[in-house]
């Protein structure tokens, strides 16, 4: 893939293509014990099945009222095949439109609102909002930095992340049952520059979700960077891990030319 956007192909919706994803997920499901099966489900776009007159056909088939609950219905199918085989299916917060299946789990990763929508709901949520915990946002402003994707979020932005959002009661914070960091690649050339933006980032989102939810009131930032200084900083270079020091760039992320950098403008949020 040589190009930023959405892909506008879309799965057929057969019966044929229900089988051919029970086929892979029944390899999945003997590789990987977790109780949790991620399919995904965001970012499908509807142009091709509007388009479509068997997409069209199956709608009316089912008595669905369009687009987005043929959506519903298709992760639906494999919400009920994955907890017959006792897993729980996870997806992006996209499955909420046109309906959301029964077991389902909501990776929140467009903000806040559809991890409380789905809480609210009585479903289980993990809170990832593309504000706090993605990680191929950049740390600072300056040209020095990689491709600037999005906002800045400093190491400071990340350690005060707060999972839980207090519009939830304490009943429906209970289904936020974790949290999560998103890392995409397609920007970064590297491991080392895949470092560079993980680390150190990636320490303060652990403090984040090692601690019981809510966590902000356990959390202190200065202590932190004193114990990253102290010898959380030691620690990575021992592991070799080429993370972003607290002084800026490193020499080699300096230098004309930064790998990844697309010609032509920036890439989108995701």
């Amino acid at each position: 893939m040589d190009r930023w956007g959405i892909n506008p192909n879309v799965l057929n919706v057969s019966d044929a293509t229900l089988k051919f994803y029970e086929n892979i997920l029944t390899e999945v499901l003997e590789i990987f014990p977790s109780p949790y099966i991620h399919i995904g489900g965001d970012e499908c776009p509807k142009e091709q099945w509007r388009a479509s007159p068997a997409a069209r056909q199956r709608i009316q088939e089912l008595g669905l009222a369009d687009e987005d609950e043929l959506q519903s219905w298709f992760v639906g199918h494999f919400d009920r095949w994955l907890a017959d085989r006792g897993r729980r299916l996870v997806g992006w917060d996209e499955i909420l439109q046109g309906g959301l299946a029964p077991g389902a789990v909501v990776a929140s990763w467009q903000g806040y609102a559809g991890g409380v929508t789905a809480a609210r709901a009585g479903h289980d949520v993990v809170m990832c909002p593309q504000q706090h915990t993605y990680l191929d946002w950049r740390q600072a402003d300056g040209p020095d930095e990689p491709v600037p994707i999005a906002h800045v979020r400093t190491l400071e932005d990340v350690y005060r992340f707060e999972p839980v959002p207090d519009a939830l009661t304490e009943t429906e914070a209970a289904h936020v049952i974790g949290v999560q960091a998103n890392v995409w690649t397609e920007a970064m050339d590297s491991p080392r520059a895949v470092d560079y933006m993980t680390f150190p980032r990636l320490a303060a989102f652990a403090e984040v979700a090692w601690r019981p939810l809510p966590s902000a009131a356990g959390r202190d930032f200065t202590d932190f960077e004193h114990r990253m200084e102290a010898a959380h900083y030691a620690r990575l270079d021992a592991l070799g891990v080429e993370y972003r020091p607290p002084s800026g760039p490193r020499p080699w992320q300096r230098r004309p030319g930064v790998p990844g950098r697309p010609r032509g403008g920036t890439p989108p949020e995701r």
